[in-house]
């Protein structure tokens, strides 16, 4: 862990802190949540621990509460969760190694690790970001949901704290630099505006699996650029033509 540590710049890890803060107070009313609401304390833990994915846990939650069945709760996190199918191609060249290795790091894409990955180019620093990221936020978003789960319904009425905004504030702040790039900026406007037409007319999830329309509006990188490096998979980093031949 001190070798991925020292890996990163200062500013990345606290960008990475940031991250952790708003997702344990996320986590803390998720699990005060679910437990004021009358599940059994080790509902939201298991959820925690196996599913780790705040967005599919609030609506799973949400629909056993609302009178929902077991099939229909496990049916829209699914549905939820699938927006990681994408994110893991994003990081595929992080996750070389053993089977049990990528089966761990599986467990840890999440929107913030893969947006952390997003903003690195070379092969080690992603791979260093992605880790420090992943475990950082396992840790801390079970020690929340625990405390938060113990406290119960103590927090009173977690709405109007505004907690519900802490997690897309964070995620916005850590896309906002790649909207530099006029290909990308297309491509997330395009999304965006598909996404929100079609919430009121989508039920929860299929809008933001609707909003990877925008990919079609990137268009090529300039200059050729699909054929001119090779990435090598043992090390995640480019190679140059002649080496591969």
């Amino acid at each position: 862990m001190r070798s991925l540590l020292r890996t990163l710049e200062h500013a990345t890890l606290r960008d990475i802190a940031l991250v952790c803060l708003a997702d344990a107070l996320v986590g803390a009313s998720f699990g005060a949540i679910s437990v004021s609401g009358g599940l059994p304390l080790w509902v939201p833990l298991a959820m925690s621990v196996l599913v780790f994915a705040g967005g599919s846990q609030f609506a799973a939650v949400g629909v056993v509460l609302s009178a929902g069945g077991a099939l229909a709760a496990v049916a829209t996190g699914l549905v939820l969760n699938a927006r990681l199918l994408p994110f893991g191609f994003t990081v595929a060249d992080v996750l070389q190694g053993p089977w049990w290795r990528r089966l761990i790091g599986a467990q840890l894409i999440t929107d913030e690790s893969a947006a952390f990955v997003l903003q690195q180019d070379d092969g080690r620093r992603r791979r260093a970001v992605f880790w420090t990221c992943g475990i950082a936020l396992f840790v801390v978003w079970n020690v929340a949901v625990l405390l938060g789960a113990l406290a119960g319904g103590m927090l009173g009425d977690t709405d109007a704290l505004g907690l519900d905004a802490a997690f897309p504030a964070v995620l916005l702040a850590l896309v906002l630099p790649s909207l530099t790039d006029r290909r990308t900026r297309t491509a997330a406007l395009v999304g965006a505006v598909a996404a929100v037409a079609a919430t009121p007319y989508l039920p929860a999830g299929l809008p933001v699996l609707l909003a990877l329309v925008g990919l079609l509006f990137a268009g090529r990188p300039a200059g050729g650029a699909a054929g001119s490096e090779v990435v090598d998979p043992a090390v995640g980093e480019p190679v140059s033509k002649e080496t591969v031949r």
